[in-house]
């Protein structure tokens, strides 16, 4: 494959990465933790595998409609403050998931959570294409997307262990004392991101949301996200319950799963940001998702398995997982105007979030469980449909891919393709 250019990162620019990434850590567990609850949770509130469904999709529909409300302000304000003010929010929401004891107080919680921290991954993909080059957000999303992995390796197998010996509840306090750390650092480190405001905008947010939606590139980059996103949503949530009723997985066995798998994909993010910066990002992200084809059709076939292949093929996994990641977002960034980009990245993060929502309770409706130790039933089912959906997801982010690269031809020569709109950091 070709080599392109690849731009250092100043000082500055390394802390707005650190800062993100570990904001970025605590949205994702937060949403992480989930899933490996999902059997303590199911067998703690009484609730079947179409509740629970529904508990996981109320933070992501109230996630994507947060988004949809917000994005026409989301180019009107400093994104430091934007960020800060959903933040706490979101904090907020997760102290509220670490008190409640009942089904409908959690759904309650989780909407009320999503509703902040839905925001939150919008407003960083937003600083990060005001401050990095198009030639730098490969790298730059390897680091943010890290937190996937941090959260797997260090985030779920330490909420399970806090899950085992205090309760359910434990890992959402523990989150919440993590993030007013990171609120104080961001609050006292990140500069104001401010740029974005010279540029002249739409008066009205509502106009300016509009515009944005009507336009028809914009539009087949939130189709690529919500095509990704609704294939993920639909496995992930019942990974758990799949372990540890189907696989023969025990509570105790299960965070070393998840942690080796966090290993690996903390290892591979960074490998991928900068594989996806050296060479074609389209070509990096469709070789992933064949290979996440292969390991996900095996995987939701096996019955009852020893522990080392669950790892394997969850480490596996793990790699077509990121191998898609960090080169489609890196592309999706590139889609966007500097005028757009806030609304732009509202938007696409709603997408993710409701067709994510759609992917849960979808995969609710589908999976079957007659009592709380039987086996999931249809969860190869889900498979197939997870499959499809990433072949089909191939052919749209080529034509996202298609279109950045005539973005960057239309560049004057000698410029920065895709330039951000801070360029002094």
């Amino acid at each position: 494959m070709e080599q392109n250019q690849t731009i250092p990162l100043s000082g500055y620019q390394k802390l707005v990465i650190f800062m993100l990434a570990i904001t970025q850590f605590t949205v994702i567990l937060d949403f992480m933790v989930m899933s490996p609850l999902g059997d303590m949770l199911m067998k703690s509130i009484g609730m079947v595998p179409k509740q629970f469904g529904v508990a996981v999709s109320a933070y992501a529909f109230s996630a994507g409609i947060s988004g949809l409300l917000t994005a026409g302000f989301a180019d009107k304000f400093d994104r430091k403050k934007l960020l800060l003010f959903f933040y706490v929010g979101f904090i907020i929401g997760t102290l509220a998931c670490g008190l409640v004891n009942s089904y409908e107080a959690l759904v309650a919680a989780r909407i009320f959570t999503g509703l902040f921290g839905g925001v939150i991954g919008s407003i960083s993909m937003a600083i990060v294409t005001d401050i990095f080059a198009i030639q730098q957000r490969g790298r730059v999303m390897g680091f943010l997307q890290m937190g996937f992995g941090a959260s797997q390796i260090l985030g779920i197998p330490l909420g399970l262990y806090l899950a085992n010996a205090w309760g359910w509840h434990a890992p959402f306090l523990w989150i919440v004392v993590m993030a007013a750390l990171i609120a104080a650092l961001i609050l006292f480190k990140l500069k104001p991101v401010t740029a974005h405001l010279k540029i002249k905008q739409d008066k009205s947010p509502l106009i300016h949301l509009w515009h944005t939606i009507q336009r028809s590139d914009y539009r087949i980059g939130f189709t690529a996200t919500a095509l990704l996103s609704i294939g993920g949503f639909m496995m992930m949530p019942f990974g758990s319950a799949f372990a540890i009723n189907n696989l023969g997985i025990t509570n105790l066995q299960l965070p070393t799963v998840y942690m080796v798998a966090g290993i690996f994909t903390l290892v591979m993010m960074p490998v991928m940001g900068r594989l996806s910066d050296r060479y074609d990002k389209f070509k990096i992200f469709a070789i992933a998702c064949l290979w996440m084809v292969v390991v996900v059709l095996v995987y939701t076939h096996l019955g009852v398995t020893a522990l080392w292949i669950v790892i394997l093929l969850n480490v596996l996994m793990m790699v077509g997982i990121t191998g898609r990641m960090v080169p489609s977002t890196a592309l999706v960034t590139g889609v966007p105007e500097a005028k757009d980009r806030g609304a732009f990245m509202s938007i696409n993060s709603s997408m993710q979030q409701i067709a994510g929502g759609i992917g849960a309770w979808v995969g609710g409706l589908i999976i079957v469980q007659k009592t709380k130790a039987s086996p999931l039933e249809h969860y190869e089912v889900v498979g197939y449909i997870v499959a499809s959906i990433t072949l089909i997801s191939i052919l749209l982010v080529y034509r996202v891919s298609r279109m950045v690269k005539r973005k960057i031809a239309l560049q004057k020569p000698g410029s920065l393709p895709v330039e951000p709109i801070i360029t002094e950091v």
